[in-house]
């Protein structure tokens, strides 16, 4: 597969990567921006990726090489780490999805008013957990011109819900440690409650743009049956890609450019100038 290097060669449009920090709740959130240099444009579309549970805004360098996918097509994109999270502020044990809808929102709005960002055509894409949150933005934060959630965790609140995760009795480890010992991150009795309570379906039906759902069969992190709910909330504007062989993480090489070449297609379509 070749595409992983377009972008890079002789051929590759003129293209900007920037750091930048997001100011939010006396936090700094650090960001990288992917601008590529378009002739004559003044507005360009824009996405900005959520990255997933207890990862940061390389999501195991998907997100690195999506972005630069995008700028082929003369697509900006957004990569920043929540709280928590990467290089940004905060301790993970002080995370709750609550808050990271909060940020993402924040760093949309922002985004808007970026000189080369088209505020009109604005799309996420959300990876697991990260897939969730964007769902819900998509939803709460107006004017979201398309989104993609690439293996929705939306089983996390029936999981969390029932006391276990990834099989493990969560109130047994919280009251023994005082935390839920998460690969290697402090999960808090809050970040369980706020996951527990979690409405992903009825939070995320409003949202009446196009929605692409991209699941791997062969996913036991986030079973596809939870990705096929959302088809039944949603109004007819979400279609769902089942990729066979797949699993949470898209951990080949013909899996992840199926991910990546089907986002590219979506966002091409969907973010077109407005009319």
């Amino acid at each position: 597969m070749t595409f992983l290097n377009v972008g890079i060669g002789e051929h590759a449009r003129p293209r900007s990567i920037q750091n930048h920090d997001f100011q939010y709740n006396g936090r700094t959130l650090r960001a990288t921006l992917h601008i590529p240099e378009t002739a004559g444009a003044t507005g360009r579309p824009t996405v900005v990726f959520v990255h997933g549970f207890a990862n940061n805004r390389m999501e195991n360098r998907s997100f690195v090489l999506m972005s630069r996918l995008l700028e082929t097509a003369g697509i900006a994109s957004v990569r920043f780490d929540l709280s928590g999270h990467g290089e940004s502020d905060g301790d993970f044990f002080d995370v709750t999805i609550t808050g990271e809808i909060a940020e993402t929102r924040s760093v949309v709005q922002a985004v808007r008013g970026f000189d080369f960002a088209d505020p009109d055509r604005i799309g996420l894409v959300g990876m697991s957990m990260g897939g969730v949150v964007a769902g819900i933005v998509a939803a709460e934060e107006p004017g979201i011109r398309a989104v993609c959630l690439w293996s929705p965790a939306a089983v996390a609140p029936f999981e969390v819900g029932a006391g276990r995760l990834k099989g493990r009795d969560i109130a047994a480890e919280i009251s023994q440690k005082g935390y839920f010992d998460a690969d290697s991150h402090r999960m808090s009795q809050a970040l369980v409650d706020d996951i527990a309570g979690l409405d992903v379906y009825g939070r995320s039906r409003p949202y009446a743009g196009p929605v692409r759902i991209i699941h791997g069969d062969q996913d036991d992190i986030a079973p596809l049956s939870y990705a096929r709910r959302y088809l039944d909330h949603y109004d007819g504007n979400a279609e769902l890609e089942v990729v066979e062989g797949a699993d949470h993480g898209w951990a080949t090489v013909p899996h992840r450019t199926r991910l990546h070449q089907s986002t590219l297609q979506f966002l091409r379509a969907n973010l077109e100038p407005s009319a």
